[in-house]
């Protein structure tokens, strides 16, 4: 048995509570990792909400963690790249989550070797992030030197990789915090900074060839119209699109209803002659590893807010959901 963070039921923070629950079963390309650490993120309590129920259809009890850093102790019959005592760290497949526990199984497929400069909390911070930022600029919007791109949200935990990530690429970037930020999103790598709370993006930005979009509401349809005809933005918050649906395999009930949840600002793309699409990052210790070579050169480096004791993963939680941290949140096993 192990000690884990896990729901019954979906619900608000009263729903998570601490228990003993089986250690995962191995399959034949799978490791089992000791977690050391793992990364608390926004996504965390949107599942714990029930948030994406409709098209991640997780059984319960389920345990909660999208991020891992940890030493695998135990390799299936067909694994080929990892051996025991390998420090590695993840961000497990969506259907295969469950990092607030000691242990954890994933496919050796979407695990990378973790960068030796890195402290087990550290590495834990980076992998839904930095995949996050990797899948969105580098593989979707194909983000070239010299291009303008607009990250909000630029301390969070995505805006302070995608920012290191954007100007190793050679974009100029634009991003939007709170004025107490300015300095540590400049240093990031930011050209320019707009104060989210006095002033408006949308009258200081135009022409963007791409932009990240992690807000909601009327934000988003902003974010279209400092795009130039033919820019792309990509939104990590929603709504989701048709063509997230065919990719995740939903059922045409889920196609539809993601097609009519999405209809309004894919209309107005069109209109503006701009892309939209969502992402919904995936796991892939490949890129990972991509990424793990841009941390050894000191290229990109992860932003870790605050680490809690694993036993206080509730109150980490709850820190993320206040929505003021300045990159990452971790809890720590060891």
């Amino acid at each position: 048995m192990m000690k884990a963070f896990f729901i019954e039921r979906y619900g608000n923070k009263d729903r998570v509570r601490t228990g003993d629950l089986p250690i995962p079963e191995l399959r034949d390309t799978d490791l089992l990792i000791q977690i050391h650490a793992a990364g608390v993120n926004p996504l965390d309590t949107k599942i714990r909400d029930g948030a994406f129920k409709a098209i991640l259809p997780y059984r319960f009890p389920l345990i909660l963690g999208n991020d891992v850093a940890g030493v695998v102790v135990k390799v299936g019959a067909k694994v080929q790249r990892f051996k025991l005592g390998d420090a590695v760290y993840a961000r497990p497949a969506a259907d295969r989550i469950g990092t607030f526990a000691e242990f954890i199984a994933i496919n050796e497929a979407d695990v990378a070797i973790k960068p030796k400069e890195l402290s087990m909390a550290e590495a834990a911070s980076f992998p839904l992030v930095g995949l996050t930022a990797w899948q969105a600029l580098i593989e979707q919007a194909q983000l070239k030197k010299g291009q303008k791109v607009f990250i909000q949200a630029g301390s969070g935990g995505v805006g302070t990789i995608a920012i290191q990530l954007a100007k190793h690429v050679g974009a100029i970037v634009a991003t939007t915090t709170s004025k107490a930020n300015f300095d540590f999103v400049k240093r990031l790598g930011a050209d320019i900074v707009i104060d989210y709370k006095t002033e408006d993006f949308e009258t200081i930005l135009k022409d963007y060839d791409v932009v990240l979009n992690s807000q909601e509401g009327t934000i988003i349809e902003k974010s279209l119209r400092v795009l130039k005809p033919g820019g792309t933005l990509i939104s990590i918050s929603g709504p989701p699109d048709p063509a997230f649906a065919q990719e995740i395999g939903a059922k045409w009930p889920v196609r539809m209803l993601l097609g009519v949840l999405s209809y309004r600002i894919r209309k107005k793309a069109q209109q503006q002659q701009v892309r939209y699409s969502f992402l919904f990052m995936r796991a892939s210790g490949e890129q990972l590893g991509e990424l793990s070579s841009l941390i050894d050169a000191e290229i990109i480096q992860p932003v870790v807010d605050r680490s809690f004791a694993f036993e206080a993963t509730k109150e980490a939680l709850d820190y993320v959901e206040t929505g003021r941290a300045k990159g990452k949140v971790v809890v720590t096993m060891r």
